[in-house]
């Protein structure tokens, strides 16, 4: 449990330099509220997909320690 709140922290922080780049260069000072609406979304999705990420990572590594312990054992 230790590493998913870890990788989901370092999937938060992840998502938000994503999502502050995306909207401070690319989409900076929107001229409507939709362009900002927009603009918002498409940093949020970033965000998401960043944390998922991370998410299925630390599944996955983990998955993978555990099949190695019991490996370890059965020898």
């Amino acid at each position: 449990m230790k590493n998913f709140l870890k990788q989901g922290f370092i999937g938060g922080i992840m998502g938000f330099i994503m999502s502050f780049v995306m909207v401070y260069f690319i989409s900076s000072l929107p001229e409507t509220a939709t362009e900002n609406a927009f603009g918002n979304g498409i940093s949020g999705a970033i965000s998401g997909f960043m944390g998922g990420f991370m998410g299925i990572m630390g599944y996955w590594v983990q998955q993978k320690r555990s099949r190695k312990l019991k490996l370890a054992n059965t020898k």
